[in-house]
C-alpha cells in the first residue's frame, strides 16, 4: 500500500498540530513570577502558598541518607515497586518453566529496556551457566570446525547495537476479541536493548563457510535446546553473537554467558545460552518450528519460516494502566508511543481519535534506529469528550500497520503469532481507558 495515500487529515480544532509545538508554548504558556515550565503548561498545577510539601523541610533533607555503597549492585526506589514484569496462568498454563514473563512497556522510557525489566520467555527454565565451562561448537559445512570459549569469543572485535526483541505471539490472545484491560499484557512480550558482541559474520569469515552452506542450525544448552533454522543469508547480514546487555553481561534469563541476536526476527530464534551452530545445504525442520512458529491460514494450512516481526505501534499513554482521569477539560496532554518494524525503520506514525476514520501524523522523537523501538509523540488538548484513540505505523520498506478487518481477512483468527493490528484505546469522558476492537472503518 502506498503509505503516502494512506495519509489521511482531519482539522478538528480541538487537535494541536505535534509539529508546531513551539508555537503551542508561546500561545499557552501560563506567567507566575516567573515562566513555568513546558512540562507544567502539559499539565497543569495549583499553586498553594500553604502547601506543607513545599514550606515545610522535606524529612529526607533533615538527616543523612544511606551510605554510598549500600548496595554494591543498585537498587530501584522503593517507590517504583509497580514497575516489574508480570506472568498471567492464561498465557502459560501454570507452567512456570515453559512460560513468559511480560515487560511492563507501559512504564518504559526512552527505547531502552533495563536488564531487569527486560521480558523473559523460556521453554524449560532459565540455565545458570559456569562461563569458564561454556563452549560454543561450529560445524557442518565449514571450512574449520571450531570449539570456542568465552574468551575466543570476546577476542573478536566487538560492535554495540540497538535491537528489539519481540515474541512472535505478542498480542495473540487478541486474535478473536480483547482479552487484557492491560497494555502490559497485551504487548508486553517485547523489550529493546543495546547489545553488545561480535558479528556471527566476523566468525564465519575467519573459519570459512563452503559455498553450499545456505542453512543454519542455532541450538541453546538449556533444558529445552529450542534448536531454530536460520538462513545462512541472515546469519551474514546482522545477526550478532552477545555477551553483553546495556553495558554490563548478559544476565541468566537473557541467555549467559552468550546468546544469538537476530535482529527483527521473532524471538525464539534469538537463541539463549548458545551451544551450537550447524551449517547445511538443507533445512531441518526441528520441533519448535513445525508443531509451533508457524502461521495457521483460513485454509487450515500453515506458512513455516515465518520469520520477520512486521510493523507495529502501540499507544503507551494514555492506556489502561495510565489512564487520564487526573485530567480536566482543557488539560493539555502528551500522547506517547512505541513503532517497530522487524523489516527496517520506520518512517512515520499516525494518530485517530475516532477509531481510524481520520489520522493525523505524529512526531517521531529522540533516536529512529532500524529494528529498534521508535518513540513517537502528539501533543492534544483534550475537550472531556470519549475517543477511540489508536495509532498505525508505517515502515521504509512501505509496509503499514494493517487494520483488524484486514489482518483477518488474510489469514483469519486461528492464528497464534505475528499480530499486528492496529491498537485501539477508548477514552470514556472520566478519561478511563479500555482496550477495544475497531471492526469496521469508513473507506478513504
Amino acid at each position: 500500500m502506498d503509505s503516502s495515500k494512506a495519509l489521511k487529515t482531519t482539522k478538528d480544532s480541538s487537535i494541536v498540530e505535534a509539529t508546531s509545538r513551539r508555537d503551542f508554548f508561546k500561545k499557552t504558556a501560563i506567567y507566575s513570577a516567573g515562566a513555568l515550565s513546558a512540562a507544567s503548561v502539559l499539565s497543569p498545577v495549583s499553586l498553594k502558598a500553604d502547601d506543607k510539601a513545599i514550606i515545610n523541610d522535606a524529612p529526607w533533607g533533615q538527616k543523612l541518607g544511606d551510605v554510598v555503597n549500600k548496595n554494591p549492585y543498585g537498587m530501584p526506589s522503593v517507590y517504583e515497586h509497580n514497575n516489574i514484569r508480570r506472568t498471567h496462568d492464561l498465557l502459560s498454563s501454570g507452567d512456570a518453566y515453559a512460560s513468559i514473563s511480560m515487560c511492563p512497556i507501559h512504564e518504559s522510557e526512552g527505547i531502552i529496556t533495563p536488564n531487569g525489566l527486560f521480558f523473559t520467555r523460556n521453554h524449560g527454565g532459565t540455565a545458570q551457566i559456569d562461563p569458564n565451562e561454556y563452549r560454543l561448537m561450529i560445524h557442518g559445512k565449514v571450512k574449520r570446525e571450531v570449539v570456542l570459549t568465552l574468551e575466543d569469543i570476546k577476542r573478536y572485535p566487538s560492535e554495540t547495537r540497538t535491537y528489539f526483541i519481540e515474541c512472535p505471539a505478542n498480542g495473540s490472545p487478541e486474535w478473536r476479541a480483547p482479552q487484557f484491560n492491560s497494555l502490559q499484557f497485551i504487548k508486553g512480550m517485547m523489550s529493546s536493548a543495546q547489545w553488545t558482541g561480535v558479528m556471527l559474520k566476523t566468525i564465519l569469515e575467519d573459519i570459512g563457510l563452503e559455498k553450499d552452506a545456505v542453512w543454519m542450525l542455532a541450538v541453546g544448552s538449556d533444558n529445552a535446546s529450542n534448536p531454530r533454522t536460520i538462513p545462512v543469508e541472515k546469519a551474514l547480514d546482522d545477526v550478532m553473537v552477545v555477551w553483553g546487555q546495556n553495558g554490563e553481561a548478559l544476565r541468566p534469563e537473557q541467555g549467559y554467558p552468550i546468546r544469538l541476536v537476530v535482529p527483527g526476527w521473532e524471538g525464539n530464534l534469538n537463541t539463549k545460552w548458545l551451544n551450537r551452530l550447524e551449517f547445511s545445504d538443507k533445512p531441518w525442520h526441528a520441533k519448535e518450528e513445525t508443531s509451533k512458529y508457524t502461521m495457521l491460514q483460513k485454509s487450515g494450512k500453515a506458512i513455516r519460516f515465518f520469520w520477520v516481526n512486521e510493523v507495529n505501534s502501540v499507544i503507551t499513554k494514555p492506556c489502561p494502566e495510565k489512564p487520564w482521569t487526573h485530567l480536566k477539560k482543557g488539560d493539555m496532554v502528551e500522547i506517547e508511543g512505541i513503532a517497530w518494524s522487524g523489516h527496517g525503520t520506520i518512517k512515520g506514525v499516525d494518530i485517530s481519535f475516532d477509531g481510524g476514520d481520520n489520522w493525523v501524523e505524529a512526531k517521531l522523537k529522540g533516536l529512529v534506529l532500524p529494528k529498534s523501538w521508535t518513540r513517537f509523540s502528539y501533543i492534544y488538548k483534550w475537550d472531556g469528550k470519549p475517543l477511540l484513540l489508536s495509532s498505525r505505523a508505517y515502515d521504509d520498506f512501505g509496509n503499514i500497520q494493517p487494520t483488524i478487518d484486514e489482518e483477518t481477512a488474510a489469514v483469519g483468527v486461528e492464528s497464534v503469532y505475528h499480530r499486528n493490528a492496529i491498537v485501539t484505546w477508548e477514552i470514556t469522558a472520566k478519561g478511563e481507558c479500555n482496550n477495544v476492537h475497531i471492526r469496521k472503518h469508513k473507506k478513504a
